[in-house]
């Protein structure tokens, strides 16, 4: 790396921070997630403006590799945290409704959007016709588990018993839709069968090996609780734990890669391993280190993605296709866990919270989108049109939410939650306070 390509980078990454901080607040002003606006701003920078001589200009060809190192250590630890916050907690009591709204969900968006890979075929063949209806199928499947727990948070519905259930739908869901992603790209990626073979035994030992090991080490250094801030100085999880964590992720998403996955599956599986009993202040401790560390990396991701980009050479056949892409994404995502929802027995106006929730999306389909566009199952111009309809499904989630769960609705859920809470403690005596069962759900 050149001295010059070097002070590239650096400004480079400075004008990216800058613009995902400024769009990200602008979209939280607007009631949308930031991550709406971080994306956006990735596709202002692209070539979508001006033909592609801004992008140019600002982010030579040289420095775009670095870039892209930069924005894959950001998905890295994004993964990882998606895989830190899973919780089968969120399982309890709803278990069958859970899997009920997720199973729903992912079949009707997997088939139509398996039906609709066979019609865009005709205009975007490239590689294996069957790797690309897969694809596009598991592209459709996924919901955005991290940008959904914000919107849930952001309105303080995360309590609730629709917030519990769409927390413990997405959960599932997301296993299920990225073991699917991880079957269609192991089956139509290309690589050696004999590495494949690997990836069960590498996850088997993964959960068998390196889980009680990693609990008996992270256990021993949990931060006690104190009157002090858990997050103050000397009550972090500390340089060990950091490190070995840190170490865990990127050689599970260098093996995973080697195997024949993408590096994301490899993260998203070290993030999961970690045990979550007598874990609960070193892993808030260790996310949020990772968290501020992703913050820096993840637009970088947003600019690369964006540069990939080109939304100026969508005609009237691409805006016809964007609006099939959408009326696919929209409705198999809501109509199916709208339908599994009903068939769990949930209550009509709970059931289209839900499909409106799960149809939620954001980061993790751009995600999803870079690895096929990266292993040429989709070409350039279907994922421009993807990367819209991530947006455009993301964005309407809030306005959707507020439609059909209204304020007045939460509020009421809350404290009929609040005297069941209140009714179990008296049952239960001191044992049970409601602080407990406040506690169980949070997570």
């Amino acid at each position: 790396m050149t001295t010059h390509q070097t002070a590239m980078v650096m400004v480079d990454l400075a004008l990216v921070l800058m613009c995902a901080q400024v769009l990200g607040r602008l979209a939280r002003w607007c009631g949308q997630p930031a991550v709406i606006g971080e994306i956006l701003a990735g596709i202002l920078l692209g070539p979508t403006l001006f033909h592609g001589a801004l992008s140019d200009a600002l982010f030579p060809f040289a420095v775009r590799p670095m870039l892209s190192t930069l924005g894959d250590l950001g998905i890295a630890l994004f993964m990882f945290l998606v895989g830190l916050e899973l919780d089968h907690r969120l399982l309890r009591g709803n278990r069958r409704a859970a899997v009920g709204v997720s199973v729903g969900s992912i079949v009707c968006s997997f088939g139509l959007g398996s039906i609709l890979a066979l019609w865009l075929w005709n205009g975007h063949a490239v590689g294996n016709r069957l790797g690309f209806v897969l694809f596009i199928g598991a592209a459709m499947s996924i919901t955005a588990f991290p940008v959904l727990a914000r919107i849930l948070t952001d309105r303080g519905i995360q309590h609730t018993r629709v917030g519990a259930l769409a927390m413990a739908s997405a959960a599932v869901g997301d296993v299920v839709a990225w073991l699917l992603l991880a079957a269609v790209l192991t089956f139509t990626g290309g690589q050696s069968s004999w590495l494949v073979l690997l990836v069960l035994p590498y996850a088997v030992v993964m959960f068998t090996v390196v889980r009680p090991l990693l609990g008996r080490f992270l256990t021993s250094r949990e931060p006690r609780a104190t009157g002090a801030d858990e997050h103050g100085p000397g009550s972090g999880p500390g340089a060990g734990p950091l490190a070995v964590l840190t170490a865990l992720l990127l050689v599970s998403g260098a093996l995973s890669e080697r195997l024949g996955l993408h590096f994301i599956f490899g993260a998203f599986l070290a993030g999961a391993v970690v045990p979550r009993h007598g874990t609960q202040r070193l892993r808030a401790a260790v996310a949020d280190r990772f968290e501020t560390i992703t913050w820096m990396l993840l637009p970088a991701y947003f600019t690369v993605a964006g540069l990939k980009v080109d939304l100026s050479t969508v005609d009237g056949d691409g805006l016809g296709e964007l609006g099939l892409i959408l009326l696919v994404a929209i409705g198999g995502k809501l109509g199916g866990a709208y339908l599994g929802a009903r068939a769990a027995r949930q209550p009509g106006r709970g059931a289209m919270t839900l499909g409106i929730l799960m149809n939620t999306r954001g980061l993790t389909e751009l995600v999803i989108l870079g690895v096929g566009l990266q292993l040429h199952l989709i070409d350039t111009d279907l994922y421009s049109l993807m990367v819209v309809m991530a947006l455009v499904t993301t964005a309407l989630t809030a306005p959707l939410l507020r439609w059909a769960y209204p304020r007045q609705m939460v509020d009421a859920d809350l404290r009929s939650l609040a005297a069941e809470w209140e009714a179990a403690a008296l049952e239960s005596g001191p044992a049970l306070p409601v602080g407990a069962q406040r506690s169980e759900t949070q997570r």
